[in-house]
């Protein structure tokens, strides 16, 4: 297993000197170089790689996969601790979530643009189609978040201190170009960085240097982009699927992720565990909501016990109702706790979510051809990535046969609910709160989830919310961080706003 430790020192160095250029707005306020912290440009593509993939492996499995697994309902806030209430109650305000924001840029977008600019240079097209992946995925998760960011004039530093916001779709034009030119690309070129070799393995910590996977990462992460244009794009959605599979794109087979390398250490563990276990020296804070539990008991589905333990002070598994967390009912403070480990993986996109982007396609622009199969083929990797076998619930008349004489509605349904339900492997939780977002599934609940009518997984609004009642958040608001310092931030638009490919 690889260690991070080095991979942590390189992180730590790059996210010091990378502030002051980060979002495109900060001033440079030391022209001075402390040798201890060198700046971007004596870094190469080998050094700032790992560095920069690892800025994002904690972002998205930190803050983000906290607030994912909230709005997603998959988790709510322990009654007897305060730490998340402010997303529990979808109270999130601008001054929030700085960090990550501030993180993705500078440490992520900043550093995979610098290695594109080298990689090209000196044609090492291994490096750059990596790096634009990495990028093209760190900005679409900036723009489903925020659904609009800056991004053509972005990255300049001190040259333009207020980037423009460009809407999400005209970003998303942009990434889809980019990732079909680094596809050009010649691969074999003697120019090319052989990341296989031994020695350079570890700079690769997603896929150890197996550009067949890259490809299909490229490829798969299209192919989200385009069924996310679904609903705001439907022409040009139909016509990029169409497009990947008439130049017989190959899709991943295997999760695109920080795999290994997470060690049971401060610092080098899964960020999740990092940030709500050993900094909040707490093991309880995040419990099972009753939307995602009732979804797994009435389906008898094993993952129940794999997602989340009892408390010591309990014997019977019980679950909050989302945002209940001023209840002191035993129930509710003896909730289910979610199970984390420090060596847990961080996951981009999984082996079962390519599989249901594929099934999805498939519905949607191929009348159904091999839609079973993938979608099959879906929720057996699901089960298998946590340890488990999910055949007995995908056999006909089974909780997850798929809708094989069902609507279209009622088949997207099936393999969006069953991609929900995957999420909480490798912390992924943010991506189960955008797919609700875009296609309404898991429904919304008719009532609340204390209701005796209630149907186990339909999603209901906090308990606690502070928005109007039975609205969701559907984006996050503008951070402190840009607000503050770039005159070009468009006004404040509510969190209850759908970003633009959203219902």
């Amino acid at each position: 297993m690889k260690t991070l430790k080095s991979i942590k020192i390189i992180s730590f160095l790059f996210f010091l000197t990378l502030i002051a250029g980060s979002i495109g707005c900060k001033k440079t306020l030391d022209i001075n170089h402390d040798p201890n912290n060198p700046s971007l440009d004596v870094g190469t593509p080998k050094l700032v790689f790992p560095a920069a993939v690892m800025t994002v492996a904690g972002s998205e499995g930190g803050d983000l996969a906290i607030l994912g697994a909230i709005y997603g309902e998959y988790i709510s806030q322990s009654a007897a601790s305060n730490q998340y209430k402010y997303i529990d109650a979808y109270n999130v305000k601008s001054s929030d979530l700085n960090g990550p924001y501030t993180r993705l840029f500078s440490g992520g977008l900043k550093n995979f643009q610098f290695i594109i600019d080298k990689a090209k240079a000196t044609e090492d097209w291994n490096f750059y189609l990596m790096a634009t992946v990495m990028k093209a995925y760190t900005t679409e998760l900036l723009v489903d978040l925020y659904d609009q960011i800056p991004y053509s004039e972005a990255l300049q530093g001190n040259s333009n201190l207020n980037p423009k916001f460009e809407d999400g779709y005209t970003i998303y034009k942009s990434l889809l170009g980019e990732l079909d030119t680094a596809l050009s690309k010649d691969f074999t070129a003697r120019t090319v960085t052989d990341l296989t070799a031994t020695k350079e393995g570890s700079i690769d910590l997603v896929f150890q240097g197996d550009m067949t996977k890259w490809i299909q990462f490229a490829n798969t992460l299209e192919l989200k982009m385009y069924l996310r244009m679904i609903n705001a794009k439907p022409t040009e959605a139909e016509a990029g699927v169409k497009a990947l599979y008439a130049r017989n794109a190959e899709f991943l087979s295997s999760d695109a992720g920080v795999i290994e390398g997470f060690t049971d250490a401060p610092g080098q563990d899964n960020p999740l565990y990092e940030q709500n276990i050993r900094q909040l020296n707490t093991p309880d804070n995040l419990r099972a909501s009753t939307t995602f539990v009732s979804f797994l008991q009435e389906n008898s589905d094993p993952r129940l016990n794999v997602y989340f333990k009892l408390p010591p002070s309990s014997s019977v598994l019980t679950s909050i109702n989302q945002g209940d967390f001023l209840n002191n009912s035993n129930d509710v403070l003896t909730a289910a706790i979610f199970r984390q480990n420090p060596t847990d993986p961080v996951i981009f996109i999984s082996e079962a979510e390519s599989y249901f982007l594929q099934a999805e396609a498939r519905e949607r622009y191929f009348a159904g051809a091999d839609a079973k199969g993938l979608y099959d083929q879906g929720v057996l990797s699901a089960f298998a990535s946590v340890g488990e076998d999910g055949s007995a619930l995908i056999k006909s008349g089974a909780a997850y046969a798929y809708p094989v004489s069902g609507t279209l509605n009622q088949k997207i349904e099936a393999i969006v609910v069953q991609k929900w339900a995957s999420f909480p492997y490798g912390v992924h939780f943010i991506e189960g709160w955008f797919e609700r977002n875009r296609t309404g599934f898991p429904k919304t609940s008719a009532v609340y989830s204390s209701s005796s009518s209630y149907i186990p997984g339909q999603f209901v609004v906090s308990k606690n919310s502070v928005l109007p009642p039975g609205q969701f958040p559907k984006r996050l608001v503008f951070p402190d961080v840009e607000k503050l310092r770039n005159t070009s931030t468009p006004a404040e638009v509510p969190s209850t706003t759908p970003v633009w490919w959203g219902l």
